[in-house]
């Protein structure tokens, strides 16, 4: 298959996984191939090569004179989600404190630009900082390929987490303690604390999940 340019493939691409498949509305339609090309500035045909890559990572659905779909995530996969991202950061938390290279400073800044942007209500902004929260610790953990695993899941993380916000009310604060008990734990070199912390943060989130 002959390809257009990478360019126009890859911004649409990169719209396609940043901004469009991390917004719960877009959750359970189809995507507009031609409001896709106009909003990238590019022609339709770079547009399908980008959704045939999203395919391939199971991030849409090529459905014959339909156009690509995006599945809402069931239950099942969201807790099977959670349960990889627990291995991976957990792993990650232990490997970094045996190293002594614990991301502890970084992740603390990237929670307090969280803490100052509560009030703002955008939640979409929020948890893209919860994402480099985490990708933090996970990068730290020395190993590519975990982390190019980590980072395939990186839009179904933002839109879960968005959604997550929606469901609680009190989620933002929640998230916030959540991160902090995972600092402390790295903070202290305990790596049993921190990774009963990460599992906590993933298993109430996932919680607030299941209760929609």
């Amino acid at each position: 298959m002959q390809l257009s340019g990478d360019s126009g493939r890859d911004r649409a691409y990169q719209y396609l996984r940043g901004t469009v498949l991390s917004d719960p509305a877009v959750s359970g339609t189809f995507i507009n191939e031609q409001v896709v090309a106009t909003e990238v500035g590019i022609s339709r045909t770079p547009v399908r090569e980008a959704l045939l890559m999203l395919a391939a990572e199971d991030l849409v659905q090529l459905v014959p004179h339909r156009g690509a779909f995006v599945a809402p995530l069931p239950g099942r996969e969201i807790a099977e989600l959670m349960q990889a991202r627990g291995v991976i950061e957990c792993w990650a938390a232990s490997t970094s404190l045996a190293a002594d290279a614990a991301p502890v400073e970084a992740m603390t800044s990237v929670l307090e630009q969280q803490r100052a942007i509560v009030a703002q209500g955008d939640a979409k902004a929020f948890i893209e900082l919860d994402s480099q929260f985490h990708a933090l610790l996970v990068a730290a953990g020395g190993n590519s390929v975990l982390g190019r695993l980590y980072e395939n899941l990186r839009s179904k993380h933002v839109l879960l987490g968005v959604v997550a916000l929606q469901r609680s009310a009190t989620r933002r604060q929640d998230v916030l303690a959540e991160h902090q008990a995972i600092v402390d734990g790295l903070a202290g070199g305990d790596p049993a604390a921190a990774e009963k912390a990460i599992l906590s943060h993933l298993g109430t989130t996932g919680s607030v999940l299941m209760q929609g």
